[in-house]
């Protein structure tokens, strides 16, 4: 007598077989989602770029000191009766800006008026648009030779909390 063999799969191996496909599927969707955060990285960093350049852009283009005269032919605020160079104030902790009489960032006319200036995504925009959403600006001035050369440091974070930074001398000449 033959025996007839049936065809196909048992209830166990079809389980086994789900349970595999899962844990495959799940390795897999795993690491793409690594893959997902990181193309995210660049796009992030290249805004965070196109901040600090521009902020950078705008600070250097101001006189070097409060008590510097606009032009060329007029005295630096280190030589004599020029009425010395301003200090620079370490940061509050209220956030205020305490080299700044001005409190309107368009009325800033010398580099000390950005010093612990901080900006959020809503101030970093332009034309209206929130292009910036979750991005934060720092700025720190120091002087890296004193009465001579400032040290303008602008730090931009992005939204995933990496920090870019990015530096420059303004000179007194």
């Amino acid at each position: 007598m033959s025996v007839k063999q049936s065809k196909g799969f048992t209830l166990i191996e079809l389980i086994i077989g789900i349970v595999v496909i899962a844990i495959v599927t799940l390795v897999v969707t795993g690491g793409l989602g690594q893959l997902f955060r990181q193309s995210v990285d660049p796009w992030q960093q290249v805004r965070a770029t196109e901040i600090g350049q521009s902020l950078m852009n705008e600070i250097l283009s101001r006189r070097f000191d409060e008590n510097s005269h606009a032009g060329n032919q007029s005295l630096r605020c280190s030589e004599t009766g020029a009425g010395g160079c301003a200090a620079l104030n370490s940061c509050p902790a209220d956030g205020s800006l305490p080299n700044s009489e001005e409190s309107q960032r368009s009325n800033f006319d010398d580099v000390d008026d950005y010093h612990c200036l901080e900006l959020d995504g809503g101030e970093l925009s332009d034309l209206g648009e929130n292009l910036y959403k979750g991005f934060q600006a720092k700025v720190f001035v120091s002087y890296e030779i004193p009465n001579e050369v400032k040290l303008i440091t602008i730090e931009v974070q992005t939204p995933q909390q990496e920090t870019l930074e990015f530096n420059a001398q303004k000179g007194n000449w």
